[in-house]
């Protein structure tokens, strides 16, 4: 059940150390247990009280919370003090103050806590922010509105501060004159993490993403506006929310598009990779697991159009042949010197029997760059089974008796991984056209090796279906050259 949200206004002051930057610090921790819905600008005020002490800055800001009365007034106490205010005299210098003005229409006269605040209808330091971002606000303990209140005092020791929370920028470097003008390919953001959420014909899903961006920067720039890569990506993930069945290649286009135009660049590139489940059953036990696999969407916007891509990124299991070979050659020759068994029996037993070999967890990635609707599933099925056995997040003994044996009867190579997707991969999609992409890949993470053992291969369509019947001309179109190419 979702907590009761109330407004309430508060206002802070500050007129010790870096006043700007102490209120900014508070404003952040208030953040903890509420929304910031306003701010008023800074204003710089004379203290009231005891006047031998430095000028105040002082804000008013509109908030809400589902803090009661008096837990907001223990939580701003416990600001303060994190801040460094000591207990002190009345109307001391300070650090940070901050105040509860108003919390809804609540009338509130307590030891610990009064609201309204006693006398703010009196004080231009306060009233001035807070008819800046209210004017019309009207307190039931009222009988006129804020601003009504205002005109009726003296405003004389109130004046706008000539820094505001955010610091004037006198120049804007990134558009500035580079001393080495020179252009640069790649400029932008990485591993940005966001949770996005995609509505496709199974409902609303929501994804952990990690997201790239980058454009092109012409030799007249100094750098990008590294903001603006977060401003769209954000603008971005609303629009997904509200929009009907878009996917990840979608998301990533759309992205790529809208950088683009505000970063004023030729081209822009987006990788976004994002963890999803699916549901799969143990072989033997029929035990239900969930798996976790990574969806890939890349999308490039330039003067030759949009291009996208979608992929999976799935594990399996693999067996090395090479060391089964091994084994099984010891093995027969075992059974002949130890045994007295012919070349012949020794043979039939050897190729009757699994041999042993070493076995690695392999990682493939399979991408299509495609129109036409791409189902994650289907690649995930296609990269298991090139691999010399599916693996799954549970399994009783009969299940993992299957797997081993699966795997050690039919052991593969990181490339044998690789061509093996290809060949799946072009007869599932026969109806793709020869101008769409496709991009394997497979890393084994060896077993009895310190290093990792990687293939791949990649090209048009039309090229690898050339390449497959022996006609090709051993030229293949790479995945950069394929993003950045003009549609036809």
């Amino acid at each position: 059940m979702a907590t009761a949200q109330h407004i309430v206004y508060l206002g802070l002051g500050a007129n010790l150390g870096d006043r700007q930057s102490n209120i900014s610090q508070a404003l952040q921790h208030l953040r903890q247990h509420m929304h910031i819905e306003a701010v008023s600008s800074c204003y710089e005020t004379k203290p009231v009280g005891y006047v031998d002490q430095p000028d105040f800055i002082n804000i008013v800001c509109r908030v809400s919370t589902g803090l009661s009365p008096q837990e907001l007034q223990s939580f701003i106490k416990q600001i303060e003090q994190r801040m460094g205010r000591l207990t002190s005299f009345r109307n001391a210098p300070r650090l940070i103050d901050i105040d509860v003005l108003l919390y809804d229409d609540l009338t509130l006269d307590t030891p610990a806590i009064k609201i309204p605040r006693p006398y703010m209808t009196e004080q231009a330091y306060v009233l001035v922010p807070l008819a800046e971002i209210a004017p019309d606000l009207r307190h039931p303990a009222w009988d006129r509105p804020v601003r009504e209140w205002l005109h009726a005092i003296d405003q004389s020791g109130v004046k706008l501060a000539r820094r505001c929370l955010a610091p004037d920028l006198e120049n804007d470097v990134q558009e500035s004159r580079p001393h080495v003008p020179i252009g640069l390919s790649r400029v932008g953001v990485t591993n940005l993490e966001r949770i996005i959420r995609l509505t496709g014909k199974g409902g609303d899903n929501f994804f952990y993403a990690m997201v790239d961006l980058f454009v092109d920067l012409a030799p007249a720039k100094a750098g990008v506006h590294m903001s603006r890569f977060n401003d769209q990506l954000e603008q971005v993930v609303d629009d997904i929310v509200t929009q009907k069945a878009p996917d990840i290649e979608t998301f990533a286009a759309r992205l790529a598009r809208q950088i683009a135009e505000s970063q004023q660049a030729l081209r822009s590139e987006v990788a976004v990779r994002a963890k999803f489940p699916m549901q799969k059953t143990a072989p033997v036990s029929g035990k239900a697991t969930q798996s976790i696999y990574t969806l890939i969407g890349m999308a490039v916007c330039s003067s030759g159009g949009l291009r996208r891509v979608v992929g999976v990124e799935a594990d399996g299991l693999t067996a090395c042949p090479c060391a089964q070979d091994m084994v099984r050659s010891y093995a027969r020759q075992l059974l002949q010197d130890e045994e007295g068994m012919s070349a012949e029996d020794a043979a039939r037993i050897v190729d009757l029997l699994p041999m042993a070999t070493h076995n690695q967890r392999g990682r493939g990635t399979l991408l299509i760059g495609s129109e036409q609707e791409i189902q994650a599933f289907d690649l995930v099925h296609l990269i298991e089974n090139s691999m010399s056995s599916e693996i799954y997040e549970l399994l009783k003994r009969p299940d993992e008796f299957f797997v081993v044996n699966k795997a050690h009867r039919n052991p593969r190579f990181v490339e044998d991984v690789v061509r093996e997707m290809l060949r799946l991969a072009l007869d599932f999609y026969k109806a793709l056209p020869d101008e769409d992409f496709l991009m394997a890949r497979q890393e084994n993470f060896e077993s009895i090796h310190r290093h990792n053992a990687f293939a791949e291969h990649y090209g048009t369509l039309g090229q690898l279906r050339e390449g497959l019947s022996g006609n090709g001309n051993g030229h293949y179109t790479t995945l950069h050259e394929w993003l950045g190419g003009r549609k036809d």
